[in-house]
């Protein structure tokens, strides 16, 4: 059997998929902010506190509104990942936090507690 699909029924298929894929409808967020907030708490709270304002000068506050959280999440998952020294910071923040296990999924997992915790300060 030799099917045959006119060329433009082809290119709607395409296109539509490709839409489909790019608005993410395909993809699920896994990240889960309960586990990020217990890998929160055992890399990240020492530095960045338990209500996320900073306990060492210089260490964002995560509740100003248009502050470090207001940054794409790849911004801030290459932060964490690799270390950052911002500019009125001390000293830097080490890759992982200074926590060499950290995963992927645990950066991930962070990003959805920050995200879901700590609000805007107007």
């Amino acid at each position: 059997m030799n099917l045959r699909f006119p060329r433009t029924l082809c290119i709607v298929f395409f296109a539509s998929g490709a839409m489909f894929l790019a608005s993410g409808a395909g993809a699920q967020d896994t990240s889960d902010a309960a586990r990020g907030k217990e890998v929160y708490a055992g890399t990240c709270v020492a530095c960045h506190g338990p209500t996320g304002k900073g306990t060492i000068p210089g260490t964002p506050d995560f509740n100003k509104a248009n502050g470090v959280l207001s940054q794409d999440d790849d911004v801030l998952k290459d932060h964490i990942t690799n270390g950052f020294r911002g500019r009125r910071s001390r000293m830097p923040m080490p890759a992982k936090g200074g926590n060499a296990s950290l995963t992927d999924d645990d950066v991930e997992d962070v990003l959805a507690y920050l995200h879901e915790s700590f609000g805007s300060e107007q």
